[in-house]
């Protein structure tokens, strides 16, 4: 059936297939007309803001990508600013604790070194008043030791010992306890 279909088509002309199917002239160019005049107003009020409307979106979009660029790499900036402060405040942080415990051992030296001059000065000033001391009780027991001897010389002598006897047994008394 289609083999017999092909065959009487290529035998038929032009007008014998348009009447087949149907085909008007008048009807075709009125069609075509319309088409052309309904595609013009489409292009015209369609088409037209809708490609306007697309490129602006693509020019937002395309912004929106470059400030997006932008954020990142200012974003990337601060998180290294921060970093090297961060890093800069440790610096001078521990620069600070190394400058205090410094202070403090030459502080702790400079006290300890005043300790000890103020522990030497307490020992002569102990010394001093040691000798100080021993000289007053040796000049007590010189006098006493004078005194002892004038008396017992005048118990065993039997005698009343004049003051210059007294002075001259109590000089012999201390050069005896002196030598």
């Amino acid at each position: 059936m289609n083999a017999l279909f092909l065959a009487s088509s290529l035998s038929d002309t032009p007008r014998d297939i348009a009447e087949t199917f149907g085909w008007e002239p008048r009807l075709f160019f009125s069609q075509v007309l319309s088409f052309i005049i309904v595609a013009f107003v489409l292009v015209k009020f369609a088409y037209k803001p809708i490609l306007a409307v697309l490129e602006k979106r693509r020019q937002q979009i395309a912004e929106a990508n470059l400030n997006a660029e932008k954020i990142k790499q200012q974003l990337a900036e601060a998180e290294q600013r921060y970093s090297e402060i961060l890093a800069k405040g440790n610096a001078e942080a521990q620069k600070m604790i190394e400058e205090a415990r410094t202070s403090a051992s030459h502080l702790a030296d400079r006290k300890q070194q005043e300790a000890i001059v103020a522990a030497e000065q307490i020992v002569a000033k102990a010394r001093e008043a040691s000798a100080i001391e021993h000289e007053r009780t040796m000049a007590q027991l010189k006098r006493e030791l004078g005194r002892l001897v004038v008396d017992t010389t005048a118990k065993v002598t039997g005698k009343v010992l004049t003051p210059d006897d007294q002075r001259r047994l109590q000089e012999e008394a201390t050069r005896t306890l002196s030598a």
